[in-house]
This record gives C-alpha cells, structure tokens and sequence, in this order.
C-alpha cells in the first residue's frame, strides 16, 4: 500500500471542518494544527477570486524529516504513511527544519514534535481519516496510491494534479486538483498586508510570544511589492512557534572556537614544530575542553525534552547528521582527554596519538554543522555549497582569536603574535568574502534568495552591516593589518569572536523568517 490524499479545490469551500475534525479526533492543543485551510485572493475589486487550500503532511515517498531525526521517532511505514512516535521525541525541532512545507510542530503539552500522521488509528481498523468523513463537500480523498482501482488512484491518473515544492525531491503524496500557484507557494502571496489571524503571528494559546515573527509586513518576501492586484493571503493560521533559537548558533559558536584552537594548536606544535610554553598548553586544551563542553550544554538547552538527551547516543539513527555529529564531538573530547593523560605521564607517542586524533576530530566538528543544516530541507539558504567552508573558517577565525588572546596573556614571541596576527587579518578577510558570496551570488530557489535579502537588505540588515560586517569583520582586519599593539590586538580578536557569533545567529534566524507554508 502506499496512503496518499487529493484535495480537490473545484469542491473546497473553506469551511473548516477538516480542521474542526483532526483537532477533535486526535486532542490537538490550542495554537497549533496539524490539518488547516488557508485562503488566497487574486484580483482586484471588483474582479477578484478566493482560493482555498487545506495544508498538512505530505506524506513524503522520501521525507526529510525521517533522515534528519535522530532518534527514530519519525518514521516511514510500509503502507506510506509518515508517522511519529512521542514518546522517542526528544524535541530538537530538527525535523520541523526539514520539511519544506512547515507540516510540523511541537506539542505545548508534551513538548514533542506531531503532526498528520493520516489518523493511523484509523485505518488500522478500516476507517478513513477523520477529515475525508468530516468533508461535506467530499474535497478530500484518501487511499491507496497504488491500487489502480482506488479512487485516489484514478484521480491522479486522470485529472491534472499538482504537488507542493516538487524541487526538493520528496515525491510527496498529497495531489491537488485546480491547485492555485499562489496558494501552494507562500511566496507567491503579499504578506506585507494584514490577514485574519495576522496579528497574531506570534502565536495563540500555549505559543502566545514565542514565534519567531514579530511582523509580517516586516518579512516580506524580496521580490514582492504592495500591489493590489497581486496575490495576498487573507487568512491563514498563526506561527507555530517552532524555531531554532540562540542556543543554535551559540553553539556553532561555542564549538567553532573549541575546535579552531585545537587544530591551531596542531598546526603551531605537528606542523610548524614550535615548542609552546607548558602554561599556554594546558590553557590551549583547558580552553578547547571548556568550550566543547559548552556546545553540549547548549544542544541540550535547545531540546524541548532535555531529559531525553541521551537517546542521541543511545538509540541512534546514523542517518542523521545529529547522531554522527554527537560521535564527532564524543570522539573530540575523548582525544582531548588522552592528549591530557600523556601530557601528565610525560608519555610523548601518547600526546602524539592524541595530537593528531584530535586534530581529524576537530576538523570534523568544525564542519559537521554544514551538513546537519544541508539535510534541512525547509531551509533552502542553508543548502549553500559554501557552507562546510564557511563553518571551517568560523572556527579557524575563532580558534586564532582566541589563541591570540592567550598569547598576549602568556607573552608569547613577537614573530608568534606576528604569524598568528597576519593569519587572522587573512581569515577575517577571507570570511568576510564567503558571507557576502553567500548573500549575493546565485541561489537554488527563491527561498534561498528570499532569507538573503533578509540579512543583506531586509529585517536584518542593520545587525549584519553593522555589527557582523563592520564590527566584527572589518574593524578586526584594519586592527590586524595596521596594528601590533597587543590591547589593540586583543580587542580585534574580542571583536572578531562577537561577530562569528553575531554572523551565525543571523544565518540561522534569517530563513526561519520565510515562510514554507
């Protein structure tokens, strides 16, 4: 079997009832949704049209948010419907990143990911879904895909459908008949204008203040302008308040550093052969220690079940680049602690051992990050090939900023401080080109392009001109390059350390501001 649905827009009248229907059947709380209508106008008075379009999981033949889970609490079954298990959900909110069409949410009451999963209590005793037997318009079919009998089968097969994002390759099982553009693509629509429920985008209930829109004139989509004539969303449901917040890039942040000293650590005593006073070594690994441990710290603030932490390591699903980067870091932070014991013992093959394990771990951590966000599919800015670069120079730049500050703690030789200052003005500059190249090059989608202008020119443009760019990049390269004092120094690298973090938290806000439903 494979379960699948088609929603027929020639019937739907946007009563509400499917909405009414899955809320009751399956105890949805207030604030979220797991099935709901959104309404679409085109024209302009008194020529105008509305279009009505019920949204939910899609019922994916390759959905994402399986492959990002990490504790299997998704999962694909064999008859094709896309279920969740919450009691394995440790709410990471991974998987509401991955799917493009914004079908998940976290439960206020169990603080676990849910979602459509086509009322599977249901048909495991013969019975459809609650909003195919709610529908008094019978917009709504459901069955078996593969049955050439069926009836969705013979409406796929004989009228002209159409599916949401098909780009991503998902291969989604939800068709819609006279599917309007505008009502399935977000971007399509002005949400510079106000809606029913749009000034509650911050969320109802028990999401009240916790979404990440403040406006949604605010995140406007880039290419769209007030137009009357344009398409424009008129009624919609409010924000689901699923968001990565600080703790995310606090991390990247937390880890960049943690890694980038170590591997610069490698590169001054492997490959330069210099011999670093014992007190600026044991701060080296104190420091890379301290910090790795705080990026754990921050990846379990971030989980809504911080209690179910240890699923990751304990009931893994490897194909998730959660799970393979806690081994990463696992696989670190053990090497940090061999190099400790053999620098104790006075074991020198051990510290060597150690030396370059950690150096293949650290490298690892500093990059794995790109490929976790590369495997959220919702999220189009992050599929950026330039991305594993981007997260090795973070972490090369905040791993030198933070050596630089124990050289001018520990006194280190002036052609030390001179190698490592012109290092930094180099990497500075060159992240400073990878951001813009980000930004301003060419972008898979209009997703993509849409988050971009976010930060270049639209809601977070101040805080990247100003305190990413200038601040944290600019002003850090003309101290490097034009300066030897060493407090002009160490305020170069404090700046750079804030911008990293600065820079970060506006790449992982900025795609969350464009909608995907």
């Amino acid at each position: 079997m494979n379960y699948g649905f088609v929603i027929d827009g020639r019937k739907c009248i946007g009563c509400h009832a499917c909405t009414v229907a899955c809320k009751s059947e399956n105890q949805v709380p207030v604030g979220v949704n797991r099935t709901w209508v959104k309404y679409v106008e085109k024209g302009k008075f008194p020529a105008t049209r509305r279009y009505f379009t019920v949204l939910r999981c899609n019922h994916c033949e390759e959905p994402p948010c399986v492959d990002i889970c990490p504790v299997e609490a998704l999962r694909k079954r064999e008859d094709g419907i896309v279920d969740f298990d919450g009691r394995r959900c440790i709410g990471c909110k991974a998987c509401a990143q991955a799917c493009p069409y914004g079908a998940l949410y976290i439960d206020p009451e169990s603080h676990t990911s849910a979602k459509c999963n086509y009322c599977a209590h249901r048909k495991e005793v013969g019975l459809k879904p609650a909003c195919v037997v709610t529908c008094p318009q019978q917009a709504i079919v459901s069955g078996d895909l593969d049955d050439p009998q069926s009836e969705i089968s013979k409406l796929v097969a004989t009228e002209q459908t159409s599916v949401r994002r098909p780009e991503k390759g998902t291969s989604p099982n939800m068709f819609y008949i006279k599917g309007d553009g505008a009502a399935l693509d977000p971007l399509q629509t002005q949400d510079g204008r106000p809606y029913l429920w749009s000034e509650q985008s911050r969320g109802v209930g028990h999401f009240a203040g916790k979404s990440h829109s403040e406006s949604p004139r605010q995140h406007r989509a880039a290419h769209l302008q007030d137009d009357p004539s344009m398409p424009r969303k008129v009624y919609d449901i409010p924000s689901k308040g699923v968001v990565w917040g600080w703790e995310v890039p606090a991390y990247v942040w937390s880890k960049g550093i943690s890694s980038g000293l170590f591997m610069l650590f490698f590169m001054l005593t492997v490959v330069l052969s210099l011999q670093l006073p014992d007190e600026m070594q044991w701060s080296t690994w104190g420091i890379s220690l301290a910090f790795l441990g705080l990026t754990g710290g921050f990846l379990i603030k971030d989980l809504d079940r911080p209690d179910r932490f240890q699923s990751v390591m304990l009931r893994p699903q490897f194909r998730s680049w959660l799970v393979r980067g806690g081994y990463i870091i696992g696989g670190y932070g053990a090497f940090l602690a061999l190099w400790a014991v053999g620098k104790l013992l006075g074991l020198p093959a051990v510290e060597q051992v150690a030396l370059w394990g950690g150096m293949f771990f650290a490298f690892m951590t500093s990059i794995y990050t790109a490929f976790l966000f590369g495997s959220a599919r919702g999220r189009d800015f992050w599929q950026s090939p330039l991305m594993p670069f981007h997260m090795l120079l973070t972490s090369l730049v905040a791993g030198g900023a933070a050596m630089m500050l124990l050289m001018v703690l520990f006194g280190a030789p002036d052609i030390l401080v001179g190698l490592l200052r012109w290092g930094l003005a180099a990497g500075v500059a060159l992240n400073a080109v990878i951001m813009v190249s980000e930004l301003f090059g060419r972008h898979p989608s209009k997703q993509a392009e849409a988050a971009a202008h976010q930060i270049s020119a639209g809601a977070l443009k101040s805080q990247f001109w100003v305190g990413a760019f200038l601040l944290g990049c600019l002003l850090p390269f003309f101290i490097f390059v034009w300066s030897s004092s060493l407090p002009l120094l160490s305020l170069g690298s404090i700046l750079s350390l804030g911008g990293i973090y600065y820079a970060e938290k506006l790449w992982v806000r900025a795609p969350q501001l464009v909608s995907v439903s």
